[in-house]
């Protein structure tokens, strides 16, 4: 994937930084380390500047983001309360859950919003739950705005800094990856066991 990422970028330039960022948003399993590093070295042999990469990179993660907040406003509360309504007992949910949910998305979305800008796989599917949760367009717009410029501006940096050992950086993002995908599964498991825990006391009384 990495051949196929790199011929990309020098073929098409700022055009493919931008293609490669925004399918990177819809397709998490897209590096976007490979293509913020890569395109960052690229900047030290062609007539692309860490500017254009930055700004090139940005636009593409923004507009994957408005796609996947589009998503998520099809998905919207009410109608998932609908699915939940039918099918939620398989998975023990009911509308309630899916009111706290929403509720608490309202109240620290646009935090979470932000930093999760920088949280690998979390930064791209963000953007459902704010859709779902009807976040105000142009809030949403400038979080992710904001924290995907810092997200870009570092990593375009980094790899125009290091230039040749561009790919050392990628493997110290991949064991970063793998860490942040490690505390999201304990995350998870924590909460599904909790929330196992509370259907079966609610149950008992």
């Amino acid at each position: 994937m990495e051949t196929w990422i790199q011929r990309i970028m020098e073929d098409f330039g700022y055009i493919g930084v931008f293609l490669l960022i925004m399918l990177e948003n819809l397709f998490p399993p897209i590096p976007s380390e490979v293509i913020l590093t890569f395109g960052g070295f690229m900047t030290t042999f062609t007539d692309l500047t860490v500017t254009g990469v930055i700004i090139a990179s940005t636009l593409g993660s923004v507009a994957g983001a408005i796609i996947l907040y589009g998503i998520g406003l099809l998905l919207d509360v009410e109608r998932l309360v609908k699915i939940v309504d039918k099918y939620g007992h398989i998975l023990r949910l009911t509308r309630n859950d899916i009111y706290k949910a929403d509720a608490w998305f309202d109240r620290y979305g646009f935090w979470t919003v932000f930093f999760c800008r920088f949280i690998p796989l979390i930064r791209s599917l963000i953007s459902i739950p704010a859709g779902m949760s009807n976040m105000k367009f142009w809030l949403f717009i400038l979080l992710t705005t904001l924290g995907t410029l810092i997200w870009n501006t570092v990593l375009v940096h980094v790899g125009a800094t290091v230039g040749g050992n561009w790919e050392k950086i990628v493997e110290v993002m991949d064991v970063y990856s793998n860490i942040a995908y490690a505390v999201i599964a304990v995350v998870f498991i924590w909460f599904v066991v909790r929330f196992i825990r509370k259907k079966k006391l609610f149950k008992r009384k």
